[in-house]
């Protein structure tokens, strides 16, 4: 098996989707990265320091330098214990699904990526919080877990090492809230998922009172690529400042609907047009959403940004997941809102009210445009509602990132509102 240094998290991957064995992903070079860390004179720190070199930023849709999330873990004699890692592969965003592709092809590339994170914070528990609708990639998880155990490199003094780690899969109760750490961190607990207040951030007072991270699946199989190659060879693999791949992805009328390992800063026009192959004959593109669903609509004029976190902000929306729903002409853009934000407000947790109030009322006026009852004035009250929503004034991200596919529609697609209520029914039904 020949080694793709420029598609390191998929070049494992085989046509028919089927599972790579631990043998066989040893044989393409796996676990290296741990037999280089454990060897002998790598230091927790020094593998922070060359994470934060490589500029790896998390894929799970903020952004964050994960190197730098890492560095605010205590650590010393002094330091809490035990200091827990968590893999956040719960991926209940619609319209996004790259995490599933690494989970159920590739499950050692995450094993083996979640023990170097957990080599470099100094965890000693690690939990693999997984969506419990994913019940191919539990059943290839369970497999590759049992074998990582059998050839120790996992559980107590891995390879020989002074260095234990104990690693288990979670089934989450599937809900959205879940995939805010804080929210996970609650359910991992047998709580309810609300979100937690913070400060305290989960890196000083996480997973029962204890330092904690929480880290996305893809931006973990970036990590032992980093380690084997270098911080410049990932940072050489971006077009942009933001550096290495990307799992980028399309749904909706295109002709090639699925995922791409792709440089960070690949145009959304050539993710769109190469790679997807284009809109589907008889359908034109209006809009898309760049990062899953709960990201700003863009429109034509934007198809040259580059997709990472820095130049689609100047844009007006974010790269979020970097898996992107494409809205065509035969679609109609208010039904298209209403169905996310219904989505949205079945899954807010009720903790504060701008969301599980606000989010209710903007999808019973979503659907009475739908239905031809909608009234002058119903627009403003939605955007007020998603000015409700802004950062700042609700516990977590789930409610500002409902409101930008709402705020960027009416912006985009006001006229198509506008209509539903002067001609008292959708036009596309």
């Amino acid at each position: 098996m020949t080694a793709n240094t420029e598609k390191p998290l998929t070049r494992n991957m085989r046509p028919d989707g089927s599972f790579l064995p631990l043998r066989a992903y040893e044989t393409a070079g796996g676990y290296q990265a741990i037999r280089k860390l454990l060897s002998g004179g790598t230091t927790p720190k020094a593998v922070i320091d060359e994470v934060k070199d490589s500029n790896l930023r998390g894929r799970g849709g903020a952004g964050f330098p994960t190197g730098m999330k890492w560095s605010f873990v205590p650590r010393g004699p002094d330091a809490p214990s035990p200091t827990y890692l968590i893999v956040n592969a719960d991926e209940m965003e619609p319209g996004t699904f790259r995490d599933r592709l690494l989970l159920e092809r590739d499950p050692h590339q995450l094993i083996e990526g979640t023990i170097v994170a957990g080599f470099a914070i100094e965890a000693d528990i690690a939990y693999i919080f997984l969506r419990g609708e994913y019940t191919l990639a539990a059943e290839r998880l369970s497999r590759a877990l049992a074998e990582a155990y059998e050839h120790h490199y996992v559980g107590k003094n891995i390879l020989g090492s002074d260095y234990s780690l104990e690693l288990y899969l979670h089934l989450s109760g599937g809900r959205y809230m879940c995939g805010e750490e804080t929210g996970l961190l609650n359910a991992l607990e047998g709580k309810r998922a609300n979100p937690r207040a913070k400060p305290p951030f989960p890196p000083v007072v996480g997973l029962f009172g204890k330092p904690t991270v929480v880290n996305n699946v893809e931006t973990l199989c970036c990590v032992p690529h980093i380690i084997n190659n270098g911080a410049a060879w990932f940072r050489g693999l971006g077009r942009t400042k933001d550096a290495g791949t990307k799992l980028f992805g399309a749904s909706g009328k295109v002709k090639r609907p699925g995922l791409w390992e792709l440089s960070m800063g690949t145009t959304v026009r050539e993710i769109l047009d190469e790679h997807a192959g284009g809109m589907r004959d008889g359908v034109k593109l209006r809009g898309l959403l760049p990062g899953g669903a709960s990201t700003d609509f863009i429109v034509e004029e934007h198809l040259d940004t580059p997709m990472d976190f820095t130049e689609m902000a100047k844009v007006g929306s974010r790269m979020g997941t970097g898996t992107m729903i494409v809205l065509d002409d035969q679609t109609c853009p208010v039904g298209m809102t209403w169905n996310l934000t219904h989505f949205f407000a079945q899954e807010s947790c009720g903790w504060c009210v701008p969301c599980w109030s606000g989010l209710g009322w903007a999808e019973r006026i979503l659907k009475s445009l739908e239905d031809g009852r909608g009234q002058p004035g119903d627009l403003d009250k939605l955007a007020s509602q998603a000015r409700m929503w802004n950062p700042g004034n609700t516990f977590c991200a789930l409610a500002p990132g409902a409101a930008e596919p709402l705020q960027s529609a009416l912006k985009y697609f006001r006229a198509d509102f506008e209509r539903h209520i002067s001609d008292h029914r959708c036009p596309w039904r």
